[in-house]
């Protein structure tokens, strides 16, 4: 059955999410999708597919291309949310508005251009459930298909994140970021595009979290393919980190999980029931 659109202004679910409950154990998948219509049906299904306890919600970042006509057409399992901003602002904003509506013990952030295995989810979780940590990065392989300057630009970000924070880490612009929800729900987020990578490694790093890291499949996308991000990212990656390095961490933590509203205007195609 199709989905009708409607715009709420409604605030987004309690998320609060205790040990013991239905969502103990759950991770919620934020996919930020922008003009993957080509792509969406494919992803979908790779993620279903993965062998985990999840839900997953899609924010489409105000698609062009008939991306949210499809996803208003499909016929989604109950475990999906769907949410549309009325204009694009960035997948950083997508993931903040995202983080809104999930209910998961844990948050796991997942592109939306085929790059990333969902298979891979199991080994992301497994330090979080085991009590080893709080936080995964999924560490890529070097393949020289991701093209000489994300390469370059990947490892810089990585080398900057060590010398500024001593993170420890071998992939900062990895996609696959996983968290605690009760954790990620106590920083204050501000990025809009992609500069969300260097900003949750910044302030985890200053919260003194240690970030596990797992090897993972990948299969790079070239930008005529469709990848988007720009030479403007990185130096606003670059500037990400330093401004972070220096600023007073009480500016960002908020202390305690709570459930603020929603910073981007959105309208609503799927809310599955509690």
């Amino acid at each position: 059955m199709a989905m009708s659109v409607a715009s709420l202004e409604a605030s987004p679910r309690n998320t609060a999410c205790t040990t013991g409950d239905r969502w103990a154990g759950c991770v919620s998948v934020i996919v930020p999708v922008y003009n993957e219509a080509a792509h969406i049906d494919e992803l979908l299904k790779a993620i279903h597919a993965s062998p985990v306890k999840k839900e997953i919600i899609i924010v489409d970042d105000g698609s062009t291309d008939g991306t949210r006509e499809k996803l208003q057409a499909m016929a989604l399992a109950e475990d999906v949310t769907v949410v549309f901003h009325e204009q694009n602002c960035g997948k950083g904003a997508a993931i903040r508005t995202a983080l809104q509506y999930a209910r998961g013990e844990y948050v796991l952030i997942q592109d939306s251009d085929l790059e990333y295995d969902p298979q891979d989810y199991p080994a992301l979780l497994r330090p979080l459930e085991q009590g080893e940590a709080n936080v995964v990065y999924g560490v890529r392989p070097d393949r020289p298909e991701r093209g000489l300057r994300f390469f370059l630009g990947a490892k810089l970000l990585t080398h900057l994140a060590n010398l500024l924070y001593g993170a420890g880490i071998h992939d900062e612009a990895t996609c696959y970021k996983v968290f605690r929800r009760s954790l990620i729900a106590q920083i204050g987020l501000e990025s809009r595009r992609f500069e969300f990578c260097p900003e949750v490694t910044a302030k985890l790093s200053r919260m003194g979290e240690k970030i596990a890291e797992v090897p993972i499949s990948y299969a790079p996308r070239s930008a005529g393919e469709g990848k988007k991000i720009r030479h403007s990212d990185g130096w606003l990656a670059i500037w990400t980190l330093l401004r972070y390095r220096f600023s007073p961490s009480s500016r960002w933590t908020k202390g305690t999980e709570h459930t603020p509203q929603p910073p981007f205007p959105v309208s609503f195609s799927r809310l599955p029931e509690e």
